[in-house]
């Protein structure tokens, strides 16, 4: 596999699944900002999911979102790293299952990174959350298995990178923690587990990711 940053943003037909991903998740976000009653329908509520079996809620809200803020951080992150991930799954995978791998680390991003939401508040009526941070996050982290020694930063912060695996692991170290903590409300369960299903999902269809993980790692440093 190539070890490099591709140069530039992906172009559309290098990576459509992510930028129909893109598409969808604006789309459905503007028109729930618009309709309370398709939000209410699209949000993921543990208890109603238990009562009713609306298992697709699951999935669905991952296409809205509270507001432009939350959408467009969400959107901004998965077009950095979504299309860069897409093209190197095509490269690992080929172009034919590559893009399958992809749509299932996406959808079961949603799935994995709100499955502990879900057992930890099915009894809890007023539980409610929405956003696609947990499979962004997921593809974060696919992006850290592939490139754990290129440079990531933070928005805010302009002209700092850190090495993609240091990101990685202060970001779990911080979502555990403002997990336990649980004084706001950002779903900092969804983006630790979402996270770690990115980084684990690679490695069951091509175990060797790991290994090629370490070695980068162990280059870097040695």
């Amino acid at each position: 596999m190539n070890t490099l940053l591709l140069s530039g943003d992906p172009a559309l037909w290098e990576a459509p699944l992510t930028y129909l991903i893109l598409a969808i998740t604006v789309y459905t976000s503007y028109r729930a900002m618009q309709d309370p009653y398709m939000k209410g329908n699209f949000m993921f509520i543990p208890y109603v999911i238990q009562r009713d079996k609306q298992w697709y809620r699951f999935f669905s809200h991952g296409l809205i979102h509270a507001d432009w803020i939350h959408l467009l951080f969400n959107a901004y992150v998965l077009f950095s790293f979504g299309a860069q991930v897409e093209i190197y799954f095509s490269l690992i995978w080929g172009k034919a299952f590559g893009p399958i791998i992809y749509l299932g680390l996406y959808g079961s991003g949603l799935i994995m990174s709100s499955l502990y939401s879900y057992f930890k508040h099915k009894d809890n009526g007023g539980y409610q959350a929405l956003g696609a941070s947990g499979a962004v996050s997921a593809v974060v982290f696919s992006f850290i298995l592939l490139m754990p020694t290129s440079g990531m930063g933070i928005i805010f912060i302009p002209g700092i990178h850190f090495p993609a695996v240091f990101f990685g692991l202060a970001y779990l170290a911080y979502s555990a923690y403002m997990s336990k903590k649980g004084r706001d409300n950002i779903g900092h369960d969804a983006h630790y587990w979402g996270s770690v299903w990115g980084f684990a999902f690679p490695i069951v269809f091509k175990p060797v990711l790991f290994l090629v993980f370490l070695d980068q790692v162990k280059g870097y440093f040695g």
